[in-house]
């Protein structure tokens, strides 16, 4: 089937629609770890660190949807531990113990989330107890290529998440690909003011670690055969950002009552 005859089905332009949106807020997941850790650069490779980052996504994304057949592979079984999941008596899902390698590179991934956010928020409590190298500000500062890795590792992660989405979704693969691309575009677009905001409100920094903490454990849950519904998990993290941004301009509005001028 040609291109132009995909696109002349109103039907392809819903699921493109509906396909982008869902790879943009499944973005959101990535872009929040490589705003926190380009963070801990020096000022003038943040921006680097952070284009390199969401450019390894995007071609990690191309790359896996040139191999279609293989990731649909990826969630067969490769071993049983022999118990059986299914409901309890109280309707809740039990743990799967048939693992594909999509469940452990889902679990290794979420374990690595959980471990990394943990860390940064006992630096963020106390950084002078880290043993890692602080700028002027008393803040942890991490090497060019220790963040490339790391944001490799978990663009690793959430690329397959993002595929095995679109694959769900849509047979066509130049739709897979307009979705990607444009997801990404987004996020590349959106890289540099999500990073500054996080920048300029540390308390932020707290609520987007908390929010890396909870996908953690939602992967590891994921890769054990209990999916917790995505809408759940992104409605929680909208009303956590809406009231931190109630706190933040609440805080605006005091500094500018106790101004000399009146905020005038």
């Amino acid at each position: 089937m040609s291109i132009l005859s995909i696109f002349s089905d109103p039907a392809t332009w819903a699921a493109l629609a509906t396909l982008i949106v869902m790879e943009v807020v499944l973005g959101i997941d990535n872009l929040i770890f490589i705003s926190i850790l380009s963070n801990k650069l020096p000022e003038g490779q943040r921006v680097q660190v952070r284009r390199v980052g969401i450019s390894l996504a995007l071609i990690l994304r191309l790359g896996l949807l040139s191999t279609i057949a293989w990731i649909a592979s990826m969630t067969v079984p490769v071993f049983d531990l022999g118990l059986r999941g299914g409901l309890d008596s109280h309707g809740v899902p039990s743990f799967e113990t048939a693992f594909s390698i999509r469940d452990l590179i889902l679990i290794a991934g979420g374990l690595f989330l959980l471990w990394k956010a943990t860390k940064e928020i006992h630096h963020s409590m106390d950084p002078h107890e880290s043993g890692e190298a602080l700028d002027t500000k008393g803040r942890a500062v991490m090497g060019f290529w220790a963040a490339i890795i790391q944001i490799l590792l978990l663009d690793m992660v959430f690329s397959i998440d993002s595929i095995l989405t679109a694959i769900g979704m849509t047979d066509d693969l130049p739709v897979m690909i307009i979705a990607v691309v444009v997801a990404v575009g987004v996020m590349m677009f959106a890289a540099n003011p999500l990073a500054n905001f996080i920048e300029r409100n540390p308390t932020v920094v707290m609520l987007a670690l908390g929010f890396l903490l909870m996908i953690g454990a939602v992967l590891i849950a994921d890769g054990f055969g209990v999916h917790v519904p995505k809408g759940y998990i992104y409605s929680a993290m909208a009303f956590s950002a809406g009231v931190e941004s109630l706190n933040i301009w609440s805080r605006k509005a005091r500094e500018r009552k106790k101004a000399p001028d009146g905020g005038h």
